[in-house]
């Protein structure tokens, strides 16, 4: 099975029967009970249609509720789901995640739905799917991989229509959609060395997937220029406002020069820079800074901050157009979407 070729979610009547009787032996209730459940009927109580879900998903019982109200018309909405890593519990508040809820409001309003927003634990994305398999939704859009490739594996393999905003993985049953993270990363380190920059330090943790693949774009183009990747540099800090101040003084503690800063956001290029400033370095003439997203904010910030710009309104279409095919029974190809570097103040000198 390629990367991009969705599980086989079909299932003869026969074999869907079959499974319902045997949740509803296991569950002491009869097949109809059983059935209301899954649909999501508040004919059956809150405690009976939680072990019967829980059943259900031990059996890897699958049936396509959100395909089922569609055509009935009976449920127009669509769970969006944001993961927060509970160690440091990065807020709705994120620009980013703003922008990115925008854009599929937008696109779900086009489409004539409504929006579900709700949280998850990074380290439990399995219950993402919650809102689809007790039929509060049609499909999940998924904010994130985190570090749980695997699991969404296995949303995937028992059928939950979902996409996720990230990076295309090897062995992925799941559709993605995302922007192009190694162009992204260099890009924008090529920019900075053809301002005359060798010494550039990288913000972000490499161990989340989109943020590995701007590292490696970030690593290719310093190769490309002959210089040699320096651990040193790199300083894995979280997506928090704070975070960019946290990196910069560890850079001081490590005592390494450095003459320029790719974040792997512009919260972290932001807080980056004022820490620079409280520390006497000018942006950009000592130190150029590039951001990743292009948030609102950074046109307004001081000095203007360059940056990779994320196709995020691209992104919200994108995103429920696949979602869509998803929920009629068609396949979804992973879509990578092309990003773009911003000049700006911060990193030019000219």
């Amino acid at each position: 099975m390629s990367a991009n070729t969705p599980p086989d979610n079909s299932s003869t009547p026969t074999q869907q029967r079959l499974q319902m009787a045997d949740i509803a032996r296991l569950a002491g209730v009869s097949t109809s009970t059983v059935s209301r459940a899954l649909a999501g009927s508040k004919l059956v109580n809150e405690e009976t249609r939680t072990r019967i879900m829980e059943l259900a998903r031990s059996l890897k019982y699958t049936i396509n509720i959100g395909a089922q109200n569609l055509r009935l018309k009976q449920n127009r909405t669509i769970g969006v789901v944001i993961p927060y890593d509970s160690a440091t519990r990065q807020h709705l508040s994120d620009p980013f995640f703003l922008s990115m809820l925008g854009s599929l409001a937008d696109a779900l309003t086009e489409q004539g739905f409504d929006m579900l927003v709700s949280r998850v634990d990074a380290e439990e994305l399995d219950a993402a799917a919650a809102p689809f398999d007790t039929g509060r939704v049609s499909g999940i859009v998924l904010i994130g991989q985190w570090r749980h490739h695997d699991q969404l594996n296995q949303l995937a393999a028992r059928h939950v229509p979902i996409v996720v905003w990230g990076a295309q993985l090897p062995q992925q049953l799941y559709c993605t959609v995302g922007g192009d993270n190694v162009s992204g990363g260099d890009l924008a380190a090529t920019h900075l060395l053809q301002q005359g920059r060798q010494r550039i330090a990288f913000f972000g943790d490499i161990n989340l997937p989109e943020v590995a693949l701007r590292y490696e774009g970030y690593c290719r183009a310093l190769q490309r220029a002959g210089l040699a990747v320096d651990p040193a540099l790199q300083v894995s800090v979280a997506f928090l406002p704070d975070s960019g101040r946290q990196a910069v003084q560890e850079l001081m503690r490590r005592d390494v020069r450095f003459d320029a800063i790719f974040a792997g956001s512009d919260l972290l290029a932001m807080t980056a820079i004022n820490t620079l400033r409280t520390l006497g370095l000018d942006v950009p003439r000592q130190i150029a800074v590039v951001g990743y997203d292009d948030i609102e904010l950074s046109s307004y910030f001081h000095p203007p901050l360059s940056t990779i710009r994320q196709p995020i309104r691209a992104a919200g279409r994108a995103l429920v157009a696949a979602l869509l095919e998803l929920i009629e029974g068609r396949p979804a190809p992973s879509m990578q979407l092309p990003t773009q570097l911003m000049v700006r103040e911060s990193s030019n000198c000219v």
